[in-house]
């Protein structure tokens, strides 16, 4: 049996004539840039989040620069992002003019350890951005206090966590701003890059609208510095047909991943943790195994296609040289990197595939 590491299919199947009617539907309009379309999904999502507003712009690096540059945060100041994510939340601050500052994870949910931050605090902090990495959401609590502590801004990284709740809250909901990526992959993925930024700051969501529209406020007056980062008609209308059944596809890699954590039992195997406070979406299922090489050939040779977030970590790579850092400087991130592998996890998964991989990751000896 062959079992892909993601597959669209089921879903693009499920909403064939949704997604086909969005098309007509722009195609139709004539009009491909900040429309009907974009006014309709941002109403929706912000909805859906619990926020006031959402601004969609290209993609989600793009959403976290935009709200680091509106917030002024920039040359000289420090960002303080977890040292084991995706690129993407180092460069937002790169990209802003600010030095991203790496904190260690817990290396039982993979997500930034509060206990860790308030040490990597300076003069130059501005900003926390916690990222809740793989659909597990973030400990918030500790670090929203460590915040007002210190008078920092919060910047929630919610690029592969729509819908994730924290003690029954959405996540998005309790920094500043909050930056979502709708790359085809994501748990709500466009057909093409898209991403949006949603906050309850009313001066904050007008900023980061005119900076993706070249820094204008309107026609031909420019106001910022800004750049060109809008959500298109297109893939609005495509985000808002997948928009009412996130919540039942969520539902489903629930379900996936509740047979996995159940069924899988092998002791070289360490299987995600999902504290009490958390109501993950599982964008991604990681497991954690010493022989990693040795696992993923045996799972290629039962026709299981695998990944590995991320292999190496963004202190060692060789875009942030830079900053000066050596193998060891981070030791938990490079654990994470070293011995990480993602299983299969999407929506339309059937009961025997599930099986099928339970089965090959329990014969691993």
């Amino acid at each position: 049996m062959k079992i892909p590491f993601v597959s669209f299919l089921p879903m693009e199947r499920e909403l064939d004539k949704e997604l086909r009617s969005a098309f007509d539907r722009v195609f139709a309009s004539s009009w491909y840039i900040e429309g009907k379309e974009d006014e309709a999904f941002e109403k929706a999502f912000a909805e859906y989040c619990g926020t006031k507003y959402c601004i969609g712009v290209g993609n989600g690096l793009d959403a976290l620069v935009m709200i680091l540059k509106a917030m002024e945060i920039g040359e000289g100041d420090e960002v303080i992002v977890p040292s084991n994510t995706y690129i993407a939340t180092a460069l937002a601050s790169t990209y802003a003019g600010a030095t991203p500052v790496f904190v260690e994870p817990d290396i039982r949910t993979f997500n930034i350890d509060p206990a860790k931050i308030e040490a990597a605090i300076t003069a130059k902090t501005k900003a926390i951005m916690p990222v809740h990495l793989y659909g597990q959401p973030c400990d918030m609590d500790p670090v929203m206090a460590i915040a007002k502590k210190y008078s920092l801004k919060v910047i929630e990284d919610c690029a592969q966590a729509h819908g994730a709740t924290y003690k029954g809250k959405k996540i998005s909901t309790f920094g500043d701003a909050a930056g979502f990526s709708f790359y085809p992959g994501k748990n709500l993925g466009a057909l093409g890059d898209a991403g949006a930024v949603v906050t309850n700051d009313e001066a904050l969501a007008q900023k980061v609208r005119a900076l993706g529209n070249y820094g204008s406020d309107y026609k031909y007056h420019h106001i910022y510095k800004g750049n060109n980062s809008r959500l298109d008609e297109l893939q609005a209308a495509f985000l808002s047909a997948k928009l009412p059944i996130l919540d039942r596809m969520n539902a489903e890699r629930r379900r996936i991943a509740g047979r996995y954590l159940s069924e899988i039992n092998n002791p070289k195997i360490t299987l995600p943790y999902v504290p009490d406070y958390a109501e993950p979406v599982w964008h991604i299922f990681g497991i954690r195994c010493d022989e990693r090489e040795r696992l993923e050939e045996h799972l290629k040779k039962a026709e299981i296609m695998t990944n590995k977030h991320y292999p190496i970590p963004m202190h060692l790579q060789e875009c942030y040289k830079d900053l000066g850092f050596n193998e060891g400087d981070y030791p938990i991130a490079e654990e994470i990197s070293r011995t990480e592998l993602s299983i299969p996890m999407y929506y339309g998964m059937t009961d025997e595939e599930i099986s099928y991989v339970i089965d090959a990751l329990n014969s691993f000896n």
